[in-house]
C-alpha cells in the first residue's frame, strides 16, 4: 500500500535554498526600482480618461451626483489600472528586469513630455482640485502595496531575479525593502506624527492584540502545512506582524512629542549600530542558534531596536512634511512639500553611502543605520514623485488606488493566502517562463479585481 506523503511540501528544501545566501543588487538599481514604480502610476493618471469620477452617472441635478455607480464603467476604468499598472508592474520585475535603467529613462521622459504639455496648454483638458497631502501619502502606500504583494510570489520563480530576493547577511535586494518601508509609510501618518493624544497602557496593549494573533496565526499555518521559512529573515519563530506589534507597543507607551521624536529615533539608532559594529553584528549574521527562545529569534528581537528608530525618525519627517502646516492642500503648499522631500532624500542618500562605505554595509537582517537610512531614502524618493501628480495634465486617483485603500490590510492577507495556495498547486521552482508569467499575470488580476469587487460593494474589511 502506497504511503502518504511525508510532507505537503515536498520541495521545502529546495525553495528555502532558492532564497539563501543572496547578495542584492546594486543601489543604483533600487534607486531606479524606487524611480520607475510611482512612475507607472503618474503615467496612468496623465492618460485623462477612465478614471474613478466616470463610474458615477447618474445625476439629481447638475450640481449634485447621487450615488449610483455603473458596474460597467467601473469595470472599464479598473481594466485601464489593470493593464497600464499591474501588467507592467509584473513584466518590469520579471522578463523586462534587465532593461530597468532603459524603461525608467523612458518613462521619466515621458512624464517630462507631460508636464510640458501641460504648461503649454496641450494634453487632457480635465480640471481638478489639487490632491490633499492624505491622498498622496495613500497613493504611495498603495505603490508600497502593490509593489510587496507582486513580489512575495514572483520571487518563488526564475524569472524573478535573485539581485531581487532579499540578502542573506549585507547588501541591498528590492525585496529588502518591504516591512522597512511599512514601517515608514505608517509613521508618516501616524498618530504621534499628527500629535495627537498619546495612548494608555491599556489601549496599547489593545491595539497590538490583533498583530500578535496573525503573528501567532502565521507561525501555526505555515508550521501546519509544512511551508517554506527561510529562518534568517527574522528567526525562527519570529516574523513580521511581530515586529509590528513590538514598534505599535513602545511608540504608544512612550510619550515624544513628533518634533522631538526623530531625536530620540537617531539616538536609539546610532546606539544601536555602535553596539552592532563592537560584535554584535557577528551574532546577528551568524547561522549559529541555541536552544534558547532569544537565539532561536535573534535577528526579530534585536532588529526592533532599528525599526523602531526607523518608525521615531519617520513621526518628525511626517511631521515636518504633512502636518506642521494646517493650512489647506494647494498647489504651492504641495511643491513646497514636494521640495523638501526630495532635499531630505537626497540627505538620506549621502548619509547611506557614507555610512555603508566607511561604517558598515546594509543590513536588512539586523537592521542596522545605514538599512534605516536607505528606507527613509527611496521612500521619500518615491513620495516627491509621486507629488509631481499635480504638475501633469488629467491628474486624479486612479481606481486601483481607491480600492486598495479601502481594505489594505486586507489585500495584504489576500495576497498571503494567494501565494500559499499558488505555492502548493503549481511547481514553481521548474516552471517554464511563459507558465511562470501566466501566473503571475492572473495572481496580478486577482489582486486587481479582488479589491475592486469590494471597493465597488462598499465592503470594508476592519480587523480592531
Amino acid at each position: 500500500m502506497d504511503s502518504f506523503p511525508k510532507s505537503l511540501n515536498p520541495n521545502k528544501r529546495l525553495k528555502e535554498e532558492f532564497v539563501s545566501n543572496l547578495t542584492g543588487t546594486s543601489m543604483l538599481e533600487i534607486a531606479a526600482i524606487t524611480t520607475i514604480i510611482p512612475l507607472l502610476f503618474l503615467v496612468r493618471r496623465s492618460l485623462g480618461f477612465m478614471h474613478p469620477s466616470d463610474v458615477v452617472t447618474l445625476k439629481k441635478d447638475d450640481d449634485a451626483k447621487v450615488g449610483a455607480k455603473s458596474w460597467q464603467a467601473y469595470m472599464a476604468a479598473l481594466s485601464v489600472d489593470f493593464l497600464f499598472i499591474m501588467v507592467p508592474f509584473v513584466l518590469f520585475l520579471t522578463v523586462l528586469a534587465d532593461w530597468m535603467y532603459i524603461w525608467t529613462t523612458l518613462l521619466t521622459l515621458l512624464v517630462v513630455f507631460s508636464f510640458a504639455a501641460k504648461r503649454f496648454g496641450f494634453g487632457s483638458t480635465l480640471k481638478e482640485e489639487p490632491d490633499s497631502v492624505r491622498k498622496t501619502i495613500t497613493s504611495h502606500r498603495v505603490v508600497m502595496m502593490i509593489l510587496t504583494c507582486l513580489c512575495i510570489l514572483a520571487v518563488d520563480f526564475k524569472i524573478f531575479p535573485r539581485r531581487y530576493a532579499k540578502t542573506e547577511t549585507y547588501g541591498t535586494g528590492l525585496m529588502d525593502f518591504g516591512v522597512g518601508s511599512f514601517v515608514v509609510i505608517n509613521s508618516f501618518v501616524s498618530r504621534q506624527a499628527r500629535n495627537l493624544s498619546w495612548e494608555k497602557w491599556k489601549t496599547a496593549i489593545k491595539s497590538t492584540t490583533p498583530l500578535i494573533i496573525l503573528g501567532l496565526a502565521r507561525i501555526l499555518s505555515t508550521a501546519g502545512v509544512d511551508y517554506q521559512v527561510h529562518a534568517a529573515e527574522y528567526g525562527v519563530h519570529w516574523n513580521f506582524f511581530f515586529t509590528m506589534a513590538a514598534i505599535s507597543f513602545l511608540t504608544s507607551i512612550i510619550n515624544m512629542p513628533a518634533q522631538y521624536s526623530g531625536i530620540l529615533g537617531a539616538l536609539i539608532l546610532v546606539g544601536y549600530e555602535g553596539w552592532l559594529v563592537q560584535g554584535l553584528n557577528m551574532y546577528l549574521l551568524s547561522n549559529d542558534r541555541g536552544s534558547d527562545i532569544i537565539s532561536q529569534n535573534k535577528e526579530g528581537l534585536f532588529s526592533i531596536f532599528g525599526y523602531w528608530s526607523m518608525y521615531l525618525i519617520g513621526v518628525q519627517v511626517g511631521n515636518f512634511l504633512f502636518f506642521s502646516n494646517r493650512s489647506s492642500a494647494t498647489t504651492s503648499r504641495k511643491k513646497s512639500t514636494r521640495n523638501r522631500a526630495a532635499i531630505l532624500s537626497l540627505l538620506f542618500w549621502l548619509v547611506t553611502l557614507v555610512v555603508d562605505s566607511h561604517v558598515e554595509r546594509v543590513s536588512r537582517r539586523s537592521c542596522n543605520l545605514p538599512y534605516v537610512t536607505l528606507v527613509l531614502a527611496t521612500n521619500l524618493q518615491g513620495l516627491a514623485i509621486v507629488l509631481v501628480s499635480d504638475s501633469l495634465p488629467g491628474t486624479k486617483t486612479s481606481t486601483i488606488e481607491e480600492a486598495y485603500n479601502r481594505n489594505l490590510l486586507a489585500i495584504f492577507l489576500l495576497a498571503n493566502l494567494l501565494t500559499g495556495l499558488i505555492n502548493f498547486l503549481v511547481d514553481t521552482l521548474f516552471a517554464s517562463t511563459v507558465k511562470a508569467l501566466s501566473v503571475m499575470i492572473a495572481y496580478a488580476f486577482m489582486l486587481t479585481f479582488i479589491p475592486g469587487l469590494l471597493d465597488f460593494c462598499g465592503i470594508r474589511v476592519k480587523f480592531w
